[in-house]
């Protein structure tokens, strides 16, 4: 079983292209240098030892920061981020934005193929905060070899961990002329090199060494390397990190991260808001497991500590005895507080609760009483159910939940994989006196548990692949790191998560090695427990199921904990699978779903930087609109402080932003007024407003429900009429009018093509030296050279035919017509990318309008039992309503405007039945597949039946949907009108709008 890769993802080539962009005009160069290596042997009769030398190659960056800073400013404002004012050229720094499970390792090694075809760059390295990292980047590199070569003609690159004791890697990424990827850890080259007092502990990287004369890191240093930060937030995060990445002398930086803690230009943001809008990460649904009505013991829980104020406090909850009911309740508690008293617990079982001393110390914070030997630790329940019992239900429900979704997917060929996080590895194998491995407390429950479970009649079905015979043991394992004896041990994190062990390394190595094998049946082992601080890289796209069985509260980030099951998952062919109802990921979490939400809510405000349900006044700030010179810039502060005014003044929101209702509810009824000037970005606008109206969609499992089939529609004849109308298949061709495409492509480079000089600038500047370093201040800065200079012309009609594949003669008329081929002489790089770029954009919009489908045949299409076989789940809180007139008892929708759709044709007497179409019904288009919304039955006058099929969206105006969008209409039209049966295609915004144009 092998991972299959998609090349051609919209929102990872966007994340490529904010990279590769940012050095447009860049011609093809490398530069030189020499390697002298001191020789293995003393010849015969020579005194001195052997010299060797070679030719190391490096990348080489010709372009201005000015050149660079324009560019960057463009990107930033296509992909709506705030624009950087100035540029360092020495220190170019860029970050990348990628919510986990969306493919960020996938995008930055393909980042690097592309920056090697366009601009020649053979050297990079990626820094990797933890063993973890490092051995999934490598496995990543190991699963992509064939698809990228695939992608690149068979390109040759080389890839390799940097290993101290193997320093001939280091002389060949110098020396070689093909793409060279080295994968490092930060711990091997920041440890005390700036210190020359400390020479005997400064890491190998950093010394020289005696076998060949050099210390690697001026190897390093003088190629000039593209540097990846993978997780800079745990890399970079200190200033000794820092320096030691500046030792590389990096070409540029490029930041990869979810989470970045300090921002520098930003260059592309894909949070984890848009990754659960669109669909590019697992749903998640929470279940917890809470006690009720158990009051006879004292329960306590220590919320919090703080001695930031005058007096130290806590925030403890118990169960008081207010208004004749005992509830759980929050008190902030001072030291000398009885719990028992009126004013907090009210109750005689807290008799001998007195604060004595509140403890603050980071990682030891806790509550002791006076007259109650118990210590009450942050984190943890005291008595509530036993809390083993406790553990026992997260289990059982867990391998249910697992079961359940085996029943269900097995038959598609997807592998179901559960992980269990614990923070004792004992309480899973711990070792007797005479050191053999002993089960744990909860590999024991684990397995009466599944006993108990998988001889149901229920789960019978499943025996066929899992045999009931089979010992227990081959379907749980746990990956814990070990010491020197193979024993497993805790697994120790620093203060960012990341551990570096070398015992560490040989959990990683197994897991990560083993990564398909995992997703594969060959292999029994499901159910996957790991130690809690083994959190950071290791994640699998078949994990469903998180359990976390920790016997404090975990202080894992919460988005680090479901970060390893958000990935989409695969099949056994290694497919990624795209259906919302199978990507579900089920964390078993150790709190109440309430109290799980609202801390993963916390995490995504502060690591985005926003306040769901908050409007401020520069929420619009970054919106970009073409100016009057054609020029693309963002409204800025003062317009976004207009549009927050006038919010404020419509009852949008309130005096301090808080978003009210009439706001939802203009945006949901497309309704929504903005100022009159800014009128053209409305749609923008909107854009903005709906993410901070939106909270994470945080599914409750208690919540969920099947969606069953209504066979009064399915088996009935109206039903089967129509599908037999829209059930085929089409294939497409193109056809366009090659001098049409001639004449658009040349005007289009005649009034857009602005091909600029190589530059050479000129900078002074003034040093100020003060106790805390020199600090440098620009005095003077201009163009001292700008002539163009003569360069070799490459072939642009073979490269221009071999991106576009259109005739050579084809693409002579286009550059003839346009008139500008002496913008070619002066920097033929850019030139040659600015024209692909226009010619591609006027092709994207001719092939849609030349596209014609044709039938397939009589045998291939979409049968109606696919309806029967699909299993719906939804929950209480979605878009969902009851219907008696839809294929199914419930209608599941994607917006409110689809909402709105259904709950008017419900209504509608003329409407006889109409169905969501499911994502299965797929319409091949040039751009991707496309899925209709709706199919339509309605009846015209008691006489006539018409067909139809509608997409709904918050506007029927082409000009405010995405251009893709609109393709994709017009692609979907002609589909239908080549299967030939009286089915109309229509858009709409909402129902008045489709019922009054018939």
């Amino acid at each position: 079983m092998k991972l299959k890769f998609n090349p051609n993802l919209e929102y990872q080539d966007e994340a490529i292209s904010a990279v590769v962009d940012l050095f447009e005009g860049q011609n093809f160069m490398r530069s030189y240098f020499t390697v002298q290596d001191r020789g293995f042997f003393t010849a015969p009769g020579a005194k001195e030892t052997t010299y060797d030398e070679g030719q190391g190659i490096g990348n080489r960056l010709e372009i201005s920061e000015d050149d660079i800073l324009e560019r960057l400013k463009n990107i930033q404002l296509n992909n709506y981020l705030p624009p950087s004012e100035s540029l360092n050229k020495n220190d170019l720094n860029f970050d990348i934005e990628m919510e986990t499970g969306t493919g960020k390792t996938y995008v930055y090694l393909k980042t690097i193929f592309e920056l090697n075809k366009k601009y020649g760059f053979t050297k990079f390295i990626i820094v990797v905060p933890s063993i973890a990292i490092k051995e999934g980047v490598f496995q990543t590199l190991e699963t992509t070899k064939v698809h990228f070569r695939g992608l690149y003609g068979n390109l040759i690159y080389d890839y390799f961990i940097y290993d101290s004791q193997n320093l001939e890697n280091v002389r060949n990424f110098a020396v070689n002329s093909n793409i060279q990827i080295m994968i490092i850890n930060i711990d091997a080259f920041r440890r005390s090199f700036m210190d020359p007092t400390k020479e005997n502990k400064v890491n190998i990287i950093h010394r020289e060494n005696d076998k060949f004369g050099w210390k690697p890191i001026e190897l390093i240093q003088e190629t000039n390397p593209v540097v990846i930060i993978d997780e800079p937030q745990s890399v970079s995060k200190t200033p000794k990190s820092k320096d030691a990445i500046a030792s590389l002398n990096p070409l540029c930086l490029l930041n990869y991260s979810a989470t970045h803690a300090e921002i520098h230009n930003l260059i592309y943001k894909l949070d984890a808001i848009d990754a659960f809008e669109m669909g590019l990460v697992k749903q998640i649904e929470v279940a917890g497991i809470d006690s009720i009505h158990a009051h006879n013991k004292a329960y306590l829980k220590l919320i919090s500590v703080d001695n930031k104020k005058s007096r130290i406090n806590a925030k403890i909850e118990i169960e008081a005895f207010i208004n004749g009911k005992t509830k759980r309740k929050i008190f902030t508690v001072h030291q000398g507080d009885d719990l028992s008293s009126r004013k907090i617990g009210n109750r005689e079982i807290y008799e001998g609760y007195v604060i004595k001393e509140i403890c603050c110390e980071e990682g030891k914070e806790c509550v002791d009483f006076t007259n109650n030997p118990m210590k009450l630790i942050i984190g943890k329940t005291e008595g509530n159910i036993d809390d083993i019992d406790i553990k026992r239900a997260q289990i059982s429900k867990t391998i249910e939940e697992h079961l359940n979704k085996e029943l269900k997917l097995n038959p598609l060929g997807i592998k179901v994989l559960s992980l269990f996080f614990i923070d004792k590895v004992a309480n899973y194998r711990y070792y007797n006196e005479e050191g053999n491995p002993e089960k744990g407390i909860y590999a024991e429950i684990f397995e009466e548990e599944y006993k108990k479970l998988i001889s149901k009649q229920k789960y019978s079905t499943l025996l066929k692949e899992i045999d009931v015979e089979t010992p227990v043991e081959e379907v749980h394992d746990g990956y814990f790191a070990q010491d020197k004896k193979g024993k497993f041990k805790d697994s120790k994190a620093n203060k960012e998560g990341v551990s570096f062990t070398k015992e560490t390394e040989t959990t990683y190595n197994t897991i990560m090695k083993e990564k398909e094998l995992l997703l594969s049946f060959k292999s029994r082992l499901r159910f996957i427990f790991s130690h809690s601080a083994l959190r950071e890289g290791w994640d699998n796209p078949n994990v469903f199921q998180i359990c976390t069985l920790n016997e404090t509260r975990s202080t894992i980030k919460k988005r680090q904990e479901i970060g390893r099951g958000l990935r989409l998952c695969v099949n056994q062919e290694g497919e990624r699978i795209k259906d919302n109802q199978i990507n579900t990921l089920t964390v078993m979490a150790n709190e109440s779903y309430e109290d799980f939400a609202k801390t993963l809510q916390n995490e995504i405000e502060e690591d985005e930087g926003i306040k769901f349900g908050i409007i401020q006044k520069h929420t619009f700030a970054n919106i970009a609109f073409m100016n009057d010179k054609g020029e693309k810039e963002s409204l800025g502060i003062d317009s976004s402080t207009e549009i927050f005014n006038y919010f404020k003044n419509k009852g949008y929101i309130d005096d301090k932003g808080k978003v009210q209702d009439e706001l939802k509810i203009d945006i949901k009824e497309n309704a929504l007024k903005v100022p009159e000037k800014y009128e053209n970005l409305k749609a923008d606008i909107i854009i903005t407003a709906q993410k901070i109206t939106r909270k994470p969609d945080i599914k409750n499992y208690n919540d969920k429900m099947e969606v069953k089939l209504n066979k009064k529609v399915y088996l009935s004849e109206d039903f089967k009429a129509f599908w037999d109308k829209i059930k085929y298949k089409t294939t497409y061709a193109v056809d366009f009018d090659s001098q049409k495409l001639i004449e658009k492509c040349s005007k289009a480079m005649d009034e857009y093509l602005d091909v600029k000089t190589p530059k050479l600038i000129y900078t002074k500047a003034g040093l100020i030296i003060k106790d805390k370093g020199i600090e440098a201040f620009e005095k003077q800065r201009g163009v001292v050279h700008s002539e163009a200079y003569e360069v070799l012309l490459p072939d642009i009609i073979t490269f221009l035919q071999n991106e576009t594949y259109l005739t050579r003669r084809t693409l002579v008329n286009i550059l003839i017509k346009s008139k500008t081929l002496d913008q070619f002489k002066i920097n033929p790089q850019q030139y040659m990318e600015d024209t692909l770029k226009i010619i591609s954009t006027q092709m994207n919009h001719m092939i849609v309008d030349g596209i014609k489908y044709t039938k397939l045949g009589d045998d291939d299409y979409y049968t109606q039992e696919c309806f029967k076989n699909t299993e719906l789940y939804s929950y209480l809180s979605e878009k969902m309503m009851q219907s008696d007139r839809s294929i199914y008892d419930h209608v599941l929708c994607d917006s409110d405007p689809e909402l709105n759709f259904a709950k008017s044709l419900e209504k509608d007497e003329n409407i006889i039945f109409y169905a969501k179409l499911p994502g299965w019904f797929k319409i091949p288009t040039p751009l991707g597949n496309y899925n209709p919304d709706w199919a339509v039955l309605l009846n015209q006058d008691d006489e006539n039946k018409l067909y139809f099929i509608i997409e709904t969206k918050g506007t029927i105006n082409f000009e405010s949907l995405r251009q893709t969008e609109v393709d994709k209409i017009k692609c979907g039209k002609k589909h239908f009108e080549a299967l030939g049966q009286e089915v109309q295609f229509k858009v709409a915004d909402k129902f008045n709008t489709f019922i009054e144009n018939i």
